[in-house]
């Protein structure tokens, strides 16, 4: 493995709320399995062979039903993203950030090379239009930088988490620079998203984190066995081009702000 391989000290034993009592066994059974018809009502669309765009819309509705299917309240401010090719960028804690941020804008993402090679869902995933990063190959990266600033100039948004690693959402990582010079390449804006996830309505919750060598079977559990998540979704304003002239100040710009979240803004917060 690269030693430039972004890592986060997050892990499940350190940083992760337990499961809760077997109490909980009906209510996750139950969501569990809206989100595997919600699923598989997805995979027929992507496999149907003579299928047509499905419209944008259709999409955003699809991945806020997936998250609430999940026992996920989501609650999303600020302004709605532009239109046209667009990089956006968000902090990254767990699976459910990929429905999130698609349900802010459908995007292509960026993922690890190794989801490619996962049963089933490596070759839906490409299927998707999933944009495949070589993480432990630095030689890769600027050709991974090059396809996304032509998928950028072709018009299309493209979604990124540029920390390179789940953190736990106590603690967040560095936005990595790299990804931030395809931006720059194309001439677009970058769209920051902040996510957070709450237990109850007070404190930052862990419940949801997909880290370390946690399995996606037990994430999908425990955030099914949960009672009182939320996610919030900040839209904060876009960063327009020619006002960063490299990818070091464009990074610092999107990043959220270090240590404690702030308080959200509840004047434009909408509950979903």
């Amino acid at each position: 493995m690269s030693a430039w391989l972004p890592t986060a000290p997050c892990t499940p034993g350190a940083c992760v709320e337990p499961l809760p009592a077997g109490r909980a066994l009906p209510r996750a059974v139950l969501r569990l399995t809206a989100v595997a018809v919600l699923l598989l009502a997805g995979v027929a669309v992507v496999c149907t062979p003579l299928r047509t765009r499905v419209p944008a819309v259709l999409v955003r509705c699809w991945c806020r039903w997936i998250v609430r299917a999940a026992g996920v309240r989501v609650r999303v401010s600020g302004a709605a993203p532009p239109e046209g090719g667009l990089l956006l960028v968000a902090n990254h804690v767990s699976w459910l950030d990929v429905p999130l941020l698609a349900a802010v804008r459908p995007a292509r993402m960026l993922a690890k090379s190794e989801v490619r090679r996962w049963p089933v869902a490596g070759p839906l995933a490409a299927r998707a239009g999933v944009l495949f990063l070589e993480r432990d190959r630095l030689r890769a990266l600027p050709g991974t930088v090059a396809v996304i600033a032509r998928e950028l100039r072709a018009g299309a948004a493209v979604a990124v988490y540029p920390e390179g690693s789940t953190w736990c959402g106590r603690a967040r990582g560095r936005f990595r620079r790299a990804v931030f010079q395809a931006a720059l390449d194309a001439g677009v804006p970058v769209q920051p998203v902040r996510i957070r996830y709450l237990s109850g309505e007070r404190a930052v919750g862990t419940a949801a984190a997909f880290v370390g060598e946690d399995t996606l079977l037990a994430s999908l559990w425990r955030v099914a066995s949960a009672r009182g998540l939320t996610a919030e979704v900040e839209v904060r304003p876009v960063l327009p081009p020619g006002r960063h002239h490299d990818r070091r100040a464009l990074a610092a710009a999107a990043e959220p702000e270090h240590g404690h979240p702030g308080k959200a803004h509840s004047k434009s917060m909408r509950t979903l």
